[in-house]
């Protein structure tokens, strides 16, 4: 079986489940895909070990065929991206851009170096002596809020205005700066030299700012093409366009296609879509908004689903589970430490919502994207207790990803109520 045929099928299971989902568990469509594969990944493995048949085995190879990281970094992260941020309202995004700015480049950073430390401290009591460049590259990875993850999520509760959007638009660009980071400390980690004040600026400044900058371009030109067609077609075509030979031209620069996908996102999204209403094109605009709602749904379903099967690949122990399991604590405490204290200072300007913190901490999901970086990281470089450094963060990155996902995200919806009911009561 190729590797195409294994993902239509795979697609195909996802959207099963999410159908049996509403009449049995009626969770959030995203828990339960990563639950199904995850409990589907369990009995594979379990059926391998009982029956070790030959169909089983060839089923873990394929599935281990799958480049993760090439699927989401190189993939569908640019669709992905693309498709959640035709729905960021740029005027309520306006009105938060400070605390927006704010937790994707302060909070991301506090929580880098917050989980390194704190890490490195526990792998070395258990026994499992890290190098603390590695402890810095898993705070890299793990820090950033993951966008597929969030927006899958989030919006599906109709959170108040004011959280969702500090969520949502936080999400959406601090993949750019988790990106940089990683990037940068692996770097370091594999040349073992000390990174430069001049080498680190360069890199955000060529990623970062070069990504952000084509976006405005690319949407600019998508947006005059898109207005001075006649044909709805063309225009639904043109929007294709964008998250694809976009995304690919701009990694092939060099700079981040993550952030010209959101930037083109966010302005086809709010001007060319405002200005196409104007001109009376309404039936052209539905129909690309539900056009790009399906394919989101459909290609979350997916990734998903090979969050859960991954399980299958991994060359786990049930110690490195169990460190796993540890980090979750670390990761959660580093979050919170990180938000609050933007919020200590937003609160003597502004009036905020009484359970943003913990939403914005409970809430702050990750998913692919970690694991991606994680698997991006080279296999060889270093060897603990036996175990390669690269499994052992896949491992870690796991299982952290997995209880975010389910637990967190399953969780999460008393904390928004609450603060939907405090909304209602303050106007009333």
């Amino acid at each position: 079986m190729s590797i195409w045929y294994l993902l239509c099928l795979l697609s195909t299971l996802a959207v099963l489940i999410a159908f049996s989902n509403q009449f049995l568990v009626k969770t959030q469509p995203t828990i339960a895909i990563t639950a199904g594969s995850l409990l589907m990944s369990m009995l594979l493995i379990l059926a391998g070990k009982v029956f070790g048949t030959d169909a089983t085995q060839e089923l873990f190879n394929l599935v281990a065929e799958i480049d993760f990281k090439q699927f989401l970094l190189d993939g569908v992260l640019g669709v992905l991206l693309f498709a959640g941020a035709l729905e960021i309202d740029l005027r309520v995004m306006k009105k938060q851009r400070k605390e927006i700015a704010v937790l994707v480049l302060f909070s991301t950073l506090v929580s880098t170096f917050i989980v390194a430390y704190l890490s490195y401290q526990l792998l070395g009591f258990m026994g499992w002596p890290v190098p603390f460049i590695y402890c810095l590259l898993f705070g890299a990875l793990i820090s950033p809020t993951d966008p597929i993850a969030v927006l899958a999520i989030i919006k599906q509760m109709k959170a108040p205005e004011n959280i969702s959007i500090q969520v949502e638009g936080e999400s959406l660009f601090n993949d750019g700066v988790g990106l940089v980071l990683f990037t940068t400390i692996l770097a370091v980690a594999l040349s073992g030299t000390a990174p430069t004040a001049a080498g680190v600026a360069h890199l955000f400044l060529v990623d970062a700012i070069g990504g952000i900058a084509f976006g405005l371009v690319l949407a600019f030109v998508s947006h005059v093409l898109i207005i001075k067609s006649r044909e709805a077609n063309i225009r639904l075509l043109l929007t294709i366009c964008i998250p694809t030979a976009g995304f690919a031209t701009a990694n092939l620069l060099g700079i981040s296609g993550a952030l010209a996908m959101v930037v083109s996102g966010i302005f086809i999204g709010n001007v060319t879509r405002g200005k196409a209403a104007t001109m009376s094109r309404y039936t052209s605009v539905r129909n690309v908004r539900n056009f790009w709602h399906a394919i989101e749904g459909a290609l979350n379903a997916l990734l998903f689903l090979l969050i859960g099967l991954l399980l299958v690949t991994l060359p786990f122990t049930w110690e490195e589970i169990s460190i796993g399991l540890l980090m979750i604590p670390i990761v959660l405490l580093a979050r919170f430490i990180s938000v609050s204290l933007p919020y200590l200072a937003f609160r003597r300007f502004r009036q905020y919502d009484v359970n943003a913190v913990r939403i914005l901490t409970w809430g702050g999901l990750r998913g692919g994207l970690a694991l991606a970086m994680a698997a991006s990281i080279p296999a060889g470089q270093a060897v603990v207790n036996g175990t390669d450094i690269k499994t052992l963060l896949v491992t870690l990155t796991y299982v952290v990803v997995i209880f975010s996902i389910i637990v967190q995200a399953s969780t999460i919806r008393p904390l928004i109520e609450g603060s939907i009911r405090a909304s209602v009561n303050k106007d009333s």
